[in-house]
């Protein structure tokens, strides 16, 4: 657990006990650790705090079906502010790809997006919010990765205004990215930043056991069970344009 909490990464009994298992080791039950943390003094009770069963998520059944994109703002050693961009996969919870920008345009959304087709192919959906650099179309108005995005058949969909529920996903992963930051020693430069950025998503989809998945499942062994949903297709061509 210490080791864990250490390395900034989550340290729960569900997250000790994936960790001690994928190292070969038999583990007693998740109320038999978190009775030894108890009494360990290692954990505050939050008595109302729900449980993780008591929420009613919806998933997408296959891998690329939808993936969800996010921006968290980071500070480097020098306090200058950046942006971290960060897109997962609905289904898997795969790390998709992660870009550290100067701040939250257009230009570098479609730059990880791009680093994402390049490594796990074309998604059905994408989700966002309603921000300029994302989605401004609720706001009437055109946005660049939209147009890319529709460019390939992909469809983009947001959430309603003022629900922040709706990329609850990304807002977790967000939490989790910033619990590991916080841990490493302040990157002086943005290329560092993306180095520690990089380190997270191998060690999250390879390492780290996502407690929404069934035994002890990383996101990567998630994605790699079920077939991928099928590409879509760039729309026709305009004949009419080509006419003219």
């Amino acid at each position: 657990r210490a080791g864990l909490e250490g390395s900034g990464w989550d340290h729960g009994p569900l997250s000790v006990i994936a960790k001690l298992e994928r190292q070969g080791v038999k583990t007693p039950s998740v109320s038999t650790v978190g009775r030894i943390f108890t009494q360990a003094g290692v954990v505050i009770a939050e008595p109302r705090k729900r449980p993780h069963s008591s929420y009613k998520r919806f998933t997408y059944p296959e891998p690329n079906g939808c993936w969800q994109i996010d921006a968290t703002e980071w500070v480097l050693a020098n306090n200058t502010k950046v942006v971290i961009f960060q897109i997962i996969d609905d289904h898997s919870r795969l790390a998709v790809a992660s870009l550290v920008a100067s701040g939250e345009t257009s230009e570098a959304a479609i730059r990880v997006v791009k680093t994402g087709l390049e490594r796990h192919g074309v998604p059905q959906k994408f989700l966002s919010d309603n921000g300029m650099a994302l989605n401004p179309s609720r706001l009437g108005k055109r946005g660049a990765l939209v147009e890319f995005l529709k460019s390939l058949g992909v469809e983009p969909i947001t959430g309603k205004p003022y629900k922040p529920t709706t990329q609850g996903k990304n807002e977790r992963f967000h939490q989790t990215l910033h619990k590991f930051l916080h841990k490493q020693p302040a990157a002086p430069t943005m290329a560092a930043l993306q180095a520690q950025v990089d380190a997270f998503d191998h060690y999250y989809n390879t390492e780290r056991a996502h407690q929404y998945h069934p035994g002890n499942t990383t996101p990567q062994e998630a994605w790699n069970a079920t077939p991928k949903a099928t590409m879509p297709l760039p729309p026709a061509p305009d004949v009419r344009a080509g006419q003219e």
